[in-house]
């Protein structure tokens, strides 16, 4: 259900729409210097609103928004995190190239006769920037911060095209699933210590899937587009997805099938165990690992106290190309609709993409990464 505020914005942004179409009529009344006949002035009203996709807050809101801030900064610090902040917007080659199919979304700035820049999509990519350019080799870092997207905003879902983003990044040599692991705990943690009601921790590999479409006979080339159509399927029923993979994709039916049958499944160990003896699946290199790593990474949730809040989910994919390991996302059952709150993953090799001083940079560290929208939290959490 949406918020007032939101219903009241857009309401007030159609009624705006059909006060500039209809002209309000002013007469002025004749003196004896003037014509005998009155003069009608046409006037144009237009409303102060917002720009479409983004929205105001008031100072009661702007109070609930600093309560939530607060508890995410203070759990990103006890996990010593420190903080940094980055530029609005990048030069346009650092963020094209990075986002798959939602490189679309990627706000453009006008050519001002100088650097081709564009409005940063998320706080990932100005990270990783950051890192290689100041050849950090192991950090926790936290920004809390806002980014643009060039979507069809939905208002009353949420969906805006300016919003907060919360991050919180792990990146250098560690021990392997260790940061994953510990992601994990830093959702719990906030979303236990926030009003938002029951929670589950979804999580999935993004090798398991490669090793899934390999297996099914999916072409390598269609990896990530098949990928993106999986990552529907908390919107979608399985119908509508095999749709998209066969009549958008280009995906032979018999292969859609063939995921489907692994995509729709979810649980935990014993699902992990189940998976590790299917001979087709193993015999993919990728497969194997990612199955391997998820069976380690659940040991760490157990030794956490975070395993009865996490579930593997199989369709959990993440659309974004920079993800290549573990994917997790918090997804709020509490309320009477189901709503994402935490979308996260490991980011593992995104540095190669920098050239720092002719040299390719940080290429084999591992990173993982927590991420929440403020928006998502908001809706939640608009009875605290």
């Amino acid at each position: 259900m949406a918020s007032n505020e939101d219903s009241h914005q857009v309401s007030a942004r159609e009624s705006s729409k059909a006060a500039l179409k209809t002209p309000k009529a002013s007469v002025h009344t004749p003196t004896q210097n003037n014509s005998a006949f009155p003069v009608v002035y046409l006037v144009y009203v237009r409303r102060c609103l917002p720009v479409q996709g983004t929205r105001d807050y008031h100072p009661d809101q702007m109070a609930v928004r600093e309560q939530v801030f607060d508890v995410i900064k203070s759990c990103f610090k006890r996990h010593g995190a420190v903080t940094i902040d980055t530029p609005v917007f990048e030069l346009k080659e650092t963020l094209l190239g990075k986002y798959g199919e939602d490189s679309k979304l990627i706000y453009d700035l006008a050519d001002q006769g100088g650097e081709q820049l564009s409005l940063r999509y998320d706080l990932t990519v100005p990270f990783a920037r950051y890192v290689a350019m100041n050849k950090l080799k192991n950090i926790k870092r936290y920004h809390i911060a806002r980014v643009y997207r060039r979507d069809n905003p939905a208002m009353t879902k949420g969906r805006y095209r300016e919003f907060y983003q919360c991050d919180f990044d792990i990146a250098g040599d560690y021990d392997p699933l260790l940061p994953d692991a510990e992601c994990v705990k830093i959702m719990t943690e906030i979303l236990t210590d926030l009003p938002l009601g029951d929670f589950v921790v979804k999580i999935n590999h993004r090798r398991l899937l490669d090793g899934i479409f390999a297996a099914c006979g999916v072409p390598h080339e269609k990896f990530r587009p098949v990928c993106s159509a999986v990552d529907k399927l908390d919107k979608l029923e399985w119908k509508d997805v095999r749709k998209e993979m066969v009549d958008v994709k280009g995906l032979d039916g018999t292969a859609a099938d063939r995921i489907g049958h692994y995509v729709q499944r979810r649980g935990s160990r014993e699902l992990v165990e189940e998976l590790l003896q299917d001979d087709c699946l193993t015999s993919q290199p990728a497969a194997k690992q990612g199955l391997e790593e998820m069976r380690e990474l659940l040991k760490y949730c157990e030794v956490f106290g975070v395993l009865d809040k996490v579930v593997f989910d199989i369709s959990l994919a993440r659309g974004l190309d920079y993800y290549t390991g573990i994917i997790y996302e918090a997804l709020l059952t509490g309320s009477p609709e189901e709503m994402s709150a935490v979308k996260t993953g490991l980011v593992n090799g995104i540095m190669h993409l920098f050239v720092v001083d002719s040299t390719l940079y940080f290429r084999r560290n591992n990173w993982c990464r927590f991420r929440c929208r403020w928006g998502t939290l908001r809706r939640a959490g608009r009875h605290v």
